[in-house]
């Protein structure tokens, strides 16, 4: 072989190599960043919550339809997410400003506790923060003594108030979350939660102590302070999170009740068993956020009842129309509904029986062929009304005619008679 078709062997050589390396080099970076890029956009890899997070549910407060939905209804272990059935049940009693008397079945818990010694007089209120700022235990078991004398009765409570909250696939067995030993059987779900967190944040001063991050706790009678700091990383992590409350057990995994508000939109999210929780969090909130009317983002939705949620278009009118025209079909045995809104509006709010009012988020279509055909269908429907009055009236001067030609036929015999 000649030394110039050697060094063009050569150069064709580099030259492949060159492309090798160029397209590996861009399959690396694409798949380095593609997480980052995809969120950007308001995107959540459905495969990555599949395997990172056993259920979850997010959904936007007030609104029956979830986002984001896996295994709503599947029984699990809450962790210390419990401890929002009884914080709201203590914050009900209307006994806040009451001194508790801190027992030593109270101080007798497993961490993450507050540290409260036997005897202290701690104000309920206060134990209400330790136990959802610090998600202190004995917080929680010491509500639980003071409000029904023993925990037992607390607990026959507990499951009265979740069966009047809705919460159907819910049982618990302590007032703190514990999941094993004479505390087994602890369980509740995502969807159980959810009921359960939208009937809290109703309540405003749920709302403030779940969004503090520190709470100093006041011993009544010594005066000793206890200082103690929230677990939510979420609250540093994400900028428009706003509480509520975490959870962890060895059995149950890293739990997470949380909410975001961000413009007009309140978010709220419930993960249970969730690997890297503060990070999946973030994401779906970001996902649920970018969700729109146009483009609305669904990953694994159910219903809060488990059920797939029914199919909506709304189709905008031409400019001269002054109403918008919603088609709603139902699944199921529900009948297709025809409903009206006024124009403007990109939200329909639905009663349906005893049922609260629904926010129904839209899904918008290509809508100029739309708009021909339900324009085409007015104009038709009108033609057809107007044909149908003209037949009307022809066939009133019809028989109007023959009635005056029978009238003077009969004149005429009654002349001739």
């Amino acid at each position: 072989m000649s030394s110039s078709r050697k060094q063009a062997s050569c150069a064709q050589r580099m030259l492949f190599a060159l492309k090798y390396f160029s397209v590996l080099a861009t399959i690396v970076v694409s798949t380095l960043l593609y997480p980052r890029s995809v969120l950007a956009k308001g995107t959540v890899d459905s495969s990555s919550l599949q395997f990172s997070v056993d259920s979850y549910i997010v959904k936007e407060a007030g609104n029956q339809t979830a986002l984001m939905a896996k295994d709503v209804d599947h029984p699990v272990s809450p962790a210390s997410l419990t401890k929002i059935l009884t914080c709201i049940m203590a914050i009900e009693s209307g006994k806040l400003d009451r001194e508790v008397l801190i027992s030593k079945e109270s101080t007798m818990v497993e961490p993450s506790k507050a540290g409260f010694r036997e005897g202290d007089n701690i104000k309920l209120i206060d134990l209400v923060r330790a136990a959802m700022v610090s998600s202190s235990n004995d917080a929680a078991f010491a509500i639980a003594i003071y409000l029904s004398g023993n925990i037992e009765s607390f607990v026959a409570s507990m499951n009265n108030k979740a069966k009047m909250i809705g919460m159907k696939n819910s049982f618990f067995t302590n007032p703190a979350g514990f999941d094993k030993g004479i505390y087994e059987g602890n369980i509740s779900t995502a969807g159980d939660l959810m009921r359960l967190t939208e009937y809290s944040v109703r309540n405003p001063l749920f709302n403030q102590i779940a969004q503090l991050e520190k709470v100093v706790v006041p011993e009544q009678s010594s005066h000793r302070v206890y200082w103690l700091r929230t677990h939510n990383k979420l609250l540093d992590k994400y900028p428009y999170a706003v509480g509520i409350k975490t959870g962890y057990t060895s059995k149950a995994g890293g739990c997470l009740i949380a909410r975001a508000i961000k413009g007009n939109k309140d978010m709220l999210l419930v993960m249970l068993n969730a690997r890297n929780r503060w990070d999946r969090a973030s994401d779906m909130f970001d996902t649920a956020f970018a969700a729109n009317t146009s483009n609305p983002v669904l990953v694994n939705t159910e219903s809060l009842s488990g059920s797939v949620p029914s199919k909506r278009l709304i189709v905008r009118d031409a400019e001269k129309q002054k109403k918008r025209i919603i088609v709603s079909t139902e699944t199921g045995s529900h009948k297709n509904r025809l409903l009206v809104v006024k124009k403007g509006s990109s939200i329909a709010k639905l009663k349906n029986g005893k049922n609260s009012k629904k926010l129904i988020t839209a899904r918008m279509k290509p809508v100029h062929s739309s708009n021909r055909k339900v324009i085409a269908e007015l104009k038709s429907s009108k033609k057809g009304k107007n044909q149908a009055i003209a037949e009307s009236k022809s066939k009133l001067k019809r028989r109007q005619l023959l009635a005056s030609k029978s009238v003077k036929k009969t004149k005429k015999r009654v002349d001739l008679s």
